[in-house]
């Protein structure tokens, strides 16, 4: 289906379809979890208490994430890029696609270091009100530190000719990953999730929420592991997880 050529239309597509994707697969997954409440993380809080004002703040923090992605479709279509998008091939699509995931993993990584750093962490502070997130505190974000951790959606597209198709791609599974991230409920813990894989579950996530200065990563743990910043306790987990439950351990104080 060919995207509006008029950016406004184009923005208003994206911005419809971010809510509906919202909206949809935070539906579902508060369904599976109401069927499984064994598999809560924090099992002594309830985010859920949370959940109006979480999707107030997600809808307008959703508007500058679709006008970035908006940007990032429609300036280089109209020729304001370094590179003309390449055409779309399965072979091209896929490279693009891996570079725009291992790319996006280190943005996400040192865009969210930074938002910790004193004097911005005002803005982000608004998303560490959840301190057990659910599936609506994805993007319960002030606009700021929203637009922070989102634009690599227009840079990246105006330094490297990604297909549009490819930027849309990656959009959706970096939204299905952040809704399962908030979630609050373990979904994937196995051996892929922990060392000496880098992959991760709802639990990494979850612990940043918790503890506040660990695990900064999005789609991956390496950089959490290269810098120092990965929770002690992660892999740990993640084991007891696999076995059928969270260990009863000593939460360390959160701290901003």
């Amino acid at each position: 289906m060919p995207l509006p050529d008029h950016f406004a239309a184009l923005f208003a597509l994206i911005y419809g379809s971010h809510l509906l994707a919202y909206f949809g697969l935070g539906g579902a997954l508060v369904w599976w979890n109401r069927r499984h409440p064994d598999r809560r993380i924090q099992k002594d809080r309830r985010g859920e208490e949370r959940a109006g004002e979480e999707m107030r703040r997600s809808v307008l923090s959703l508007i500058p994430i679709s006008a970035l992605m908006a940007g990032g479709i429609w300036l280089p279509a109209h020729g304001y890029s370094l590179f003309v998008p390449l055409e779309l091939t399965w072979l091209n699509a896929a490279i693009m696609f891996g570079v725009t995931i291992l790319l996006y993993d280190a943005w996400f990584y040192w865009a969210h270091r930074l938002m910790h750093w004193r004097p911005l962490y005002r803005f982000h502070r608004v998303h560490h009100g959840s301190l057990a997130p659910t599936v609506w505190s994805n993007y319960s974000d002030d606009p700021l530190d929203a637009s922070v951790h989102e634009g690599f959606l227009l840079i990246a597209p105006l330094l490297l000719p990604i297909p549009p198709a490819v930027l849309i791609a990656h959009r959706l599974l970096d939204h299905i990953n952040g809704q399962i991230g908030h979630a609050g409920f373990e979904y994937f813990a196995g051996p892929t999730a922990r060392s000496p894989w880098p992959g991760l579950c709802t639990t990494f996530h979850d612990q940043h929420h918790e503890l506040f200065r660990f695990n900064y990563g999005n789609y991956f743990s390496w950089w959490d592991r290269w810098m120092g910043t990965m929770h002690p306790s992660y892999d740990t987990r993640v084991r007891a997880m696999e076995a059928g439950g969270l260990p009863e351990s000593s939460r360390p104080k959160a701290t901003e």
